[in-house]
């Protein structure tokens, strides 16, 4: 489950900017915040299924985005990369351009 989460977190990160803004302050308020489903469809008086509905439907798209633009993935990838370059360095000024590359994400 915390998987689950870290990677919707991510996702959501990344391809917020698509989503509306219902979807935006469901996926804050349950994601970030820790809201209960009962607990978020009060603050929008809906039904507790609506919000799960739509959560469950802004996870969908967060992951159809990932599937089309990989940007996780590739964020991923990066991270592990610069974290092995950062391990085997032994210079100075690689370490220190590894950082600045760090600094970008």
């Amino acid at each position: 489950m915390l998987e689950k989460t870290m990677r919707i977190n991510f996702l959501f990160d990344f391809y917020q900017d698509l989503l509306t803004s219902k979807q935006k302050k469901y996926m804050k308020l349950y994601y970030l915040e820790d809201l209960s489903l009962s607990e978020i469809s009060e603050v929008f008086s809906v039904s507790r299924q609506a919000v799960y509905d739509n959560i469950k439907r802004t996870e969908a798209m967060l992951e159809s985005y990932e599937e089309k633009l990989n940007l996780y993935e590739k964020f991923s990838k990066r991270t592990k990369i610069m974290n092995e370059l950062e391990q085997i360095a032994s210079d100075e000024e690689i370490k220190q351009l590894v950082n600045k590359l760090k600094e970008l994400d």
